[in-house]
């Protein structure tokens, strides 16, 4: 069975950083696609940011400059790089296999909050 689990999440000041990472198994990592999502208060899930199974990544309009994913195929772990936080950043991000979208169905980790407030 797939698992993904979030961490690194936590409370920051608008322009800080935080590194995310997404411990993943159950599959065959680096044959996969990985991607970053986030879930406001009372919007949708939307895609932050995905990797390809060979590097090249793809991001948010609303991202882009700031954030960045990589991935660590030993460690089964993809991360986000967040830099000049935004309040609007604030959400519950979660990771998931598959280029933007999920390949292995409708399974979700618990997720890690971020929150981005002075």
């Amino acid at each position: 069975q797939v698992q993904l689990v979030e961490s690194g999440g936590g409370l920051v000041q608008p322009g800080g950083s935080l590194r995310l990472s997404c411990a993943a198994s159950g599959f065959t990592f680096s044959k996969y696609a990985m991607t970053w999502y986030r879930q406001a208060p009372g919007k949708e899930r939307e895609v932050v940011a995905a990797i390809t199974s060979d590097g090249s990544t793809n991001y948010a309009d609303s991202v882009k400059g700031r954030f960045t994913i990589s991935r660590d195929n030993v460690k089964n772990t993809v991360y986000l790089q967040m830099n000049s936080l935004k309040p609007e950043d604030t959400a519950v991000y979660f990771c998931n296999v598959g280029y933007r979208w999920p390949v292995f169905g409708d399974y979700w980790g618990k997720g890690t909050l971020v929150t981005v407030s002075s």
